[in-house]
């Protein structure tokens, strides 16, 4: 818990970022895939989808949840995708290593919101009241094969983003040459 608040303020402060790192990342990726850099859409993906999963850590909870493990995942994929952009100016193997940390980060704050979706959504959790039935799995399927295809893209684009080293500038909106 963050001391003077309540966890209805921290749950919508959880919301607010996480919503804000999937629009961000809905731009900066497809963004990547074509071989554009939009910094400051990188920045904003990378620091919103951080704090999701720092603000997720501090609900109460007892034990391991599938929440913290999502959590952690995502922490450490962002660890990754960090490494490679501020380390190493997404040079070489750094380049195709951001697209695919950044892609699952985002892929990770997707799935959850599908999952909350059918949890909260009245009509949504109707039709799939256990996330066993067949809508629930193919809206999973179907955001496990966008996330790919924008996985494979941004692999591909990474590859015609030249940023300088160390990395200075998140609004650099740059291709190599």
């Amino acid at each position: 818990m963050i001391p003077g608040s309540s966890i209805e303020t921290l749950l919508a402060l959880h919301v607010v970022v996480s919503l804000i790192g999937i629009a961000s990342g809905l731009v900066a990726l497809p963004a990547l895939g074509a071989g554009r850099w939009l910094g400051h859409w990188h920045a904003v993906f990378l620091v919103t989808t951080a704090a999701t999963s720092i603000t997720g850590f501090l609900f109460p909870f007892s034990g391991i949840t599938p929440a913290l493990v999502v959590g952690a995942i995502s922490v450490l994929t962002l660890a990754i995708a960090l490494a490679a952009l501020h380390v190493f100016g997404l040079r070489g193997r750094a380049g195709p290593a951001y697209a695919v940390s950044a892609t699952f980060a985002l892929y990770l704050n997707l799935f959850v919101l599908v999952v909350q979706s059918f949890l909260k959504v009245p009509a949504l959790q109707s039709i799939a009241p256990t996330q066993t039935e067949a809508p629930f799995v193919v809206a999973q399927a179907l955001l496990l094969a966008a996330s790919m295809a924008l996985g494979a893209a941004a692999i591909i684009g990474s590859r015609q983003v030249a940023l300088p080293l160390p990395v200075r500038g998140w609004s650099t909106s740059r291709k190599s040459v």
